[in-house]
């Protein structure tokens, strides 16, 4: 008789113990953020990014190195739930080390919608970039036509590093924490 009610007793822990095994896994997965279903990578919600600073797609001699070497202004939107902070990167994809970082920006607070031209959110941090500097560098094409990029990334996190961290550790911990993205391509001429 005993071990016809130890019988049942298994049976109903089975299910259980199943259910919990997989709500570990789910929840290492939540907190991991990286992937959904069979590890493929979680794409990040789309954002906007706009500037009234570039004309027709092109970037104005005034944010080169032919200009005031200033940084221009750029407006986003489309943040999603849970952003903690949002990073800038200023890149260019046609250059011969690619990418080249012009900007780095990171810890903009999470309810900002911009950057204005000349300047840095306040409380925000800048890491170094390709040239070394913990600043905008002005692009300064020459040669060829060059694209570049100003992506905006919502961060489900702020990230630990001050002023004037090192450009891959930021960059990394940026691309982990990626919950949203948006981006703005233009053309700087020779």
């Amino acid at each position: 008789m005993t071990s016809g009610q130890d019988r049942p007793r298994r049976g109903r822990w089975r299910p259980l113990r199943a259910r919990a095994a997989g709500a570990a896994v789910l929840t290492v997965l939540t907190l991991a953020g990286c992937t959904a279903g069979y590890g493929a990578p979680v794409a990040p919600s789309p954002m906007s990014v706009s500037s009234e600073a570039f004309i027709s797609g092109t970037l104005a001699q005034r944010y080169t190195c032919n200009g005031a070497k200033i940084n221009p202004a750029l407006n986003w939107s489309g943040a999603p739930p849970g952003t903690k902070s949002i990073a800038l990167i200023v890149d260019d994809s046609s250059a011969p080390i690619t990418p080249f970082i012009y900007w780095l920006v990171f810890n903009i607070s999470p309810g900002a919608t911009d950057i204005q031209e000349g300047s840095l959110p306040t409380g925000a941090r800048q890491a170094m970039n390709s040239a070394g500097t913990a600043t905008y560098d002005a692009p300064c094409p020459s040669g060829q036509r060059h694209s570049y990029r100003f992506t905006v990334y919502a961060l489900r996190t702020t990230l630990p590093q001050g002023n004037g961290a090192p450009l891959r550790p930021v960059w990394s911990a940026i691309a982990a924490a990626t919950i949203g993205r948006g981006r703005i391509v233009v053309t700087g001429n020779p």
